[in-house]
């Protein structure tokens, strides 16, 4: 992994989100979620507090949300430092693809919903596999958008693609409000054990019941600094979708209490950094 220079201050924001009601297609959006409207820029700044810079992760599994994405990027003032867009990465042409995205400084990865493919073992597919060998060559990461039923194949994921870098996104969204633990808790410490893969700190806060405390999140952030330490931890707000659970500053707060101080300068900036090459 390449070493970055971290930002001089200021929090790295390894997870956020906009989108455009009606512009592209966000099949899980349900329009009756009070986050069913217009995300952008501006909304982002009114938001970002101590966030110095932020990666950008498409919403949408469609090629012209990444374009749009990267577009914003390019105008963001170095606020958006890296853009995580979408391909079909079963697709004949997706290596042809990324390797378009490749020549665009800002696109650091790419990420496939496979929290959407009924098919949990999709990404293992013979078919995806040469897009990932793409992604390696040039350079690009994957996030993973696991969900705990797709933990136990990451061991062999990162087995056949050594020099892919992947991060999973949301610790693989346990089911918090419901007291899940196991099997989430085994299965993400073997990963993590058993592969090179890194992991957000994002995304928890809306697995909680709606009504969360430090101390609902605290066994999961616990268990996650212990698989993975701070050098293989990033955070995430994962904005605007955090807005359904509290807000961007609520689950940035309840971070810094929950995060180690001598570990927070890695987990809230320096580890994204390196990993995406900011």
């Amino acid at each position: 992994m390449t070493t970055a220079t971290p930002l001089s201050q200021g929090i790295v924001d390894a997870h956020q989100h906009f989108w455009w009601i009606g512009r592209h297609d966000y099949p899980w959006l349900d329009p009756a979620l009070a986050i069913h409207r217009n995300y952008e820029l501006d909304d982002l700044r009114r938001v970002r507090g101590d966030i110095r810079a932020t990666v950008l992760v498409q919403a949408s599994p469609t090629t012209a949300e990444t374009q749009t994405l990267v577009g914003i990027a390019q105008t963001s003032d170095g606020l958006v430092r890296g853009v995580i867009g979408w391909v079909d990465l079963a697709a004949r042409e997706a290596s042809a693809v990324i390797a378009e995205l490749a020549a665009r400084d800002v696109v650091k990865g790419v990420r496939p919903m496979l929290g959407f493919i009924e098919d949990t073992g999709w990404i293992l597919r013979a078919d995806v596999q040469p897009a990932l060998e793409t992604l390696a060559r040039h350079g690009l990461s994957l996030d993973v958008a696991a969900r705990v039923r797709h933990l136990p194949l990451l061991p062999e994921l990162a087995q056949r693609h050594p020099s892919l870098a992947m991060v999973i996104d949301h610790g693989a969204k346990p089911a918090i409000a419901g007291g899940e633990f196991q099997p989430w808790a085994r299965d993400i410490a073997r990963v993590a054990r058993q592969t090179h893969m890194f992991c957000k700190l994002s995304g928890l806060a809306t697995e909680a019941a709606a009504e969360w405390i430090d101390d609902d999140l605290r066994p999961y952030v616990d268990h996650l600094i212990e698989c993975f330490g701070p050098e293989r931890l990033m955070w995430g707000s994962d904005w605007p979708v955090v807005d359904l659970a509290g807000g961007m500053q609520r689950w940035r707060e309840a971070s810094l209490r929950l995060i180690p101080a001598e570990m927070q300068q890695a987990i809230m900036r320096e580890t994204a950094v390196s990993f995406y090459k900011l």
